[in-house]
């Protein structure tokens, strides 16, 4: 059974047990996880439309040709000239009275307005709840490369701290790890540097600050390849770390520790908040804690779960997400210790191998 196979079988299985009679993505993560491969998303409608029964690729006549090659499903096509109304109304003919319609939540507004015109009557809810929902459970290949984009990150960390002067510029130190992650053929996402007090900005926009003696410096990197993303934040200070730092930074590990521990399959994704809030409010830190513990991983870096104060989710075996506590504090620094994790039968396991430890460079 071809992956694809595989994926549509388990959207159909989610399909009957949700009561959906159509599920509908447009270019994006979900359609990349049912085929292995998406279009380039542009203005001109394009859906992969799944039936209980059926599937469907509904794809303007000039991209028909490379959509039938990846995606081996029957074609509706339509011309520039004519617009999608035609193959919209060809669509529900074949599919028939739907009273519940999926739509992919990413999907640009112009492609579901027309489907829900076109299927009037049926319920549209969003595919984060169906399609969403498999999606954060990997599969045996996807850890797989998973773990590879992590190794890659671990390099590109390693070489910011090798690169870290006093005198140079964020930028520059960053390059290092931009120039790590393009050496291993990965495709740059992010390559966040934050020095001094620039660290109290959770997502500082790296610049043209001048690294000083007695900086800590906030490293926060990821970047594609494989196909799947890496995400790790990792402390580093120049020379020697600022006053006070080993305390809250000893806080913030502790958080990191009591978030780990309490992920366990079955337990709600807000008791993961929950434990590394608790640490950093019961050390006084709480109002410098100012982000939810961590997101998932995956095709997207950031997809479900979410770790927020909030959320029911269910964690499950095979979850990939983030656990990355922080504290900021205004004018001197920011400190956020940020690993990926897997969701084992027992607990988390760690993607990078790197120590959580703020390393001193620069000297």
């Amino acid at each position: 059974m071809s992956r694809m196979t595989e994926k549509l079988s388990a959207i159909r299985e989610a399909m009957a047990e949700q009561g959906v009679d159509l599920v509908a993505l447009g270019p994006g993560a979900h359609m990349h996880w049912v085929l292995g491969w998406h279009p380039h998303p542009d203005e001109r409608l394009t859906l992969l439309a799944i039936g209980q029964d059926s599937a469907y690729f509904v794809v303007p006549s000039v991209n028909a040709e490379q959509a039938g090659a990846h995606a081996g499903l029957p074609l509706i096509t339509w011309k520039d000239e004519d617009g999608p109304g035609g193959a919209l109304l060809s669509l529900a003919q074949k599919i028939g009275q739907a009273t519940r319609l999926v739509l992919d939540e990413t999907m640009r507004t112009d492609f579901s307005l027309p489907l829900i015109d076109v299927f009037n009557g049926a319920e549209p809810v969003f595919a984060d709840q169906l399609v969403g929902a498999l999606r954060m459970i990997k599969d045996t290949e996807e850890l797989a490369k998973l773990k590879a984009s992590a190794a890659v990150a671990d390099q590109a960390m390693q070489a910011g701290f090798a690169a870290i002067r006093p005198g140079l510029t964020e930028t520059q130190v960053a390059q290092a790890m931009r120039d790590s992650f393009a050496s291993a053929g990965a495709q740059v996402a992010f390559t966040l540097c934050a020095s001094g007090p620039n660290g109290a900005f959770p997502h500082h926009s790296t610049g043209e600050r001048v690294l000083e003696e007695g900086d800590a410096i906030v490293f926060d990197i990821g970047a594609g390849f494989g196909g799947y993303p890496s995400d790790i934040t990792r402390m580093a200070a120049v020379g020697r770390v600022p006053e006070g730092y080993d305390a809250v930074h000893a806080v913030v590990e502790a958080a990191w520790q009591a978030a780990a521990a309490a992920a366990k399959p079955g337990v709600a994704a807000h008791v993961v908040d929950d434990a590394a809030r608790k640490v950093i409010s019961d050390a006084g830190y709480g109002a410098y804690f100012v982000h939810r513990t961590g997101h998932g991983l995956g095709l997207e870096v950031h997809e479900p779960p979410y770790l927020t104060s909030s959320s029911e989710t269910i964690l499950k075996e095979g979850m990939v997400f983030s656990i990355e506590p922080g504290i900021y504090i205004p004018g001197r620094f920011g400190i956020r210790l940020e690993d990926i994790v897997i969701l084992g039968a027992n607990g988390v396991e760690r993607l990078s191998g790197l120590s959580r430890d703020v390393v001193i460079a620069g000297t």
